[in-house]
């Protein structure tokens, strides 16, 4: 169960170089669309830009051609104005038909022929007199009849500087006069025809085929219109007079189609000039460049496509076969079989400290087994050793009832101490006891080792608080501080000897003394007891084995510590924590 939730872990629906090939993916398609997008929406701005730009300077070059024309009109309407030979017909007394009035026609017609000669873009020039006299040159034909037409009336109205009429009808064209005076007294008109092919020519401005251009005067009068016109006039009029005193251009939706509008209003005649180019034509050539750029831009997308797939699997080879070895290693196996990672990066670093973990396990999977073995050994010594105390206290117990039946009182007192002795070290299998316990193994030890020596040995015990003898302590803590005091000490000493052992508290520590009244030790076997792989009778369970398990367990300033005077005492001084009954050991 749990080896088939790591390899599920081990198996991931989205890997790494899925990660990658989808990351790259993403930020390059978006590099490609905002590129691409960027490029086009600057190409269209560029292109509508241009539009203006050239719309707006063709409608300025036609407005000033139209303006050079008029302004050279109006020159010749001056001439006109001031010539003696026409005033002088118009206020004559000459009526027709007469020879004067031929004279008169001829030399008028003479005058005006000869203004308008090599002036192709003038249809029609022409002097009426209020008097009813009417002279012209070219065509249409003119009679006294246009006079009270409005065309005349609007001429005479605005004729004191230059007046503008379009005329419409058969004879489509722009006539403009100026109002004739003698002695300050208004007497005729002189009138020249701006043919209708000069206009279109002059405003023929397209920028795409289907573009429109249209001129209108300052009473809303088309002067100038395409001949097939998509737009209805009463939108161009109202286009126009929401534009009328502004220039420059806007983007318009009229009637479901997006016009580029420009707008230019004449200083000199007043005339507005509209020209809308639908922005699908204009844009005609930016929608093919755009098709090109996307088709490149869906090219460049699928080869970086491609490679970033490669590229991804190279990246993430090694990271595979780490990945196959950890699922070997998984699967038990801690031979490693696969290729070698020789890369130098982090998954190269990552093999490395993954080849010196699994080396580290088979170590200690090694060591588990070693130990494994060991402990069954042990526990089959141990099923021996439990056989031995018990038949060692049988036997013991048999000798102190058989030394009871022959009235043997030391052998029945030693029996019991050995028992008592051994039933605490070997019964016992905790590593703290109370301090009450430990001496009474002391007093047990001392009952068995007084047997051996000639002089007798006194225990003295004194304890400062009967409290303190609750308090736990190491086990076997204090019997070989007391019996290096009876074996170093006392046994070689020819008087009785004294084991003292003091207990008391200072400064939150227990303080165990043991004094013995022997010979006393020199600084150099005080030495020796310390030190260790020293060849002596008191190492092993001795003074420094106490001291080491004192200061492993609790540290400094715990531990053994030996006062002693040749020939006289030996005092062991034992600083322990103060552990009370309910505290846990270590």
């Amino acid at each position: 169960m749990k080896l088939a939730s790591l390899k599920k872990l081990f198996s991931p629906t989205f890997s790494i170089q899925g990660k990658i090939f989808v990351a790259f993916s993403l930020v390059t398609l978006i590099g490609i669309v905002a590129v691409t997008s960027i490029v086009y929406l600057y190409m269209r701005e560029t292109v509508k830009n241009n539009a203006i730009t050239s719309v707006t300077e063709s409608i300025r070059q036609a407005d000033e051609s139209l303006n050079l024309r008029l302004e050279e009109v109006s020159r010749l309407n001056t001439v006109v104005a001031t010539n003696k030979t026409v005033l002088d017909t118009l206020t004559s007394s000459t009526e027709e038909p007469s020879y004067e009035w031929f004279q008169e026609q001829k030399r008028i017609e003479e005058f005006l022929s000869a203004l308008i000669a090599y002036k192709p873009y003038i249809s029609r020039a022409a002097v009426i007199g209020l008097n009813e006299k009417v002279f012209f040159v070219g065509s249409p034909w003119l009679d006294r009849s246009v006079l009270g037409t409005p065309m005349m009336n609007d001429l005479l109205q605005n004729g004191s500087g230059h007046a503008y009429f379009h005329q419409t009808g058969t004879d489509d064209s722009i006539v403009t006069g100026r109002e004739l005076r003698y002695n300050r007294s208004l007497i005729g008109m002189v009138m020249f025809n701006l043919n209708d092919d000069f206009i279109k020519k002059i405003f023929d401005v397209k920028p795409t085929p289907d573009s429109m251009l249209y001129v209108l005067d300052r009473k809303d009068e088309f002067i100038y219109q395409p001949g097939t016109s998509s737009l209805p006039q009463e939108t161009i009029l109202k286009l126009a007079n929401e534009f009328r005193d502004t220039e420059g251009s806007v983007e318009r939706i009229i009637q479901q189609t997006s016009y580029l509008v420009v707008i230019r209003k004449s200083d000199y005649t007043g005339w507005s000039t509209l020209a809308l180019v639908p922005m699908n034509s204009l844009l005609t050539e930016t929608a093919r460049i755009r098709n090109i750029i996307a088709t490149v831009a869906i090219v460049v997308f699928i080869i970086i496509v491609i490679a970033t797939q490669q590229v991804s699997s190279r990246i993430t080879r090694n990271i595979r076969r780490l990945r196959s070895m950890m699922m070997h290693v998984m699967e038990g196996n801690m031979t490693l079989t696969t290729a070698e990672i020789h890369s130098k990066d982090e998954i190269g670093q990552l093999h490395l400290v993954f080849k010196s973990m699994i080396n580290e396990l088979k170590r200690l999977l090694d060591d588990v087994v070693k130990k494994e073995k060991e402990k069954r050994e042990a526990e089959l010594a141990v099923l021996q050793a439990q056989i031995r105390p018990h038949f060692l206290y049988n036997t013991l117990n048999t000798v102190k009832y058989l030394a009871k039946l022959n009235g043997v009182p030391n052998i029945v007192e030693v029996s019991e101490s050995l028992v008592e002795l051994m039933r605490g070290v070997l019964g016992h299998s905790n590593e703290f006891l109370t301090l009450q316990e430990e001496l009474q193994y002391v007093r047990s030890y001392v009952t068995i080792e007084k047997y051996k020596y000639v002089e007798p040995i006194h225990l003295h015990i004194e304890v400062e608080d009967e409290a303190l003898l609750q308090l736990r302590v190491l086990k076997l803590m204090l019997q070989p501080l007391v019996e290096n005091a009876i074996i170093h000490g006392i046994s070689s000493s020819a008087h009785e000897g004294l084991v003292q052992i003091r207990i008391y508290a200072e400064a939150n520590e227990l303080r165990i003394e043991v004094r013995d009244n022997g010979k006393g030790m020199t600084k150099e076997q005080i030495d020796a007891l310390f030190e260790k792989h020293k060849n002596t009778r008191f190492s092993g369970m001795g003074v420094r084995n106490v001291h080491e398990r004192i200061v492993r367990l609790f540290g400094e300033p715990y531990g053994v510590f030996l006062e002693s005077e040749p020939e006289a005492y030996t005092t062991v001084q034992i600083r322990f924590p103060r552990l009370e009954p309910h505290e846990q050991e270590g």
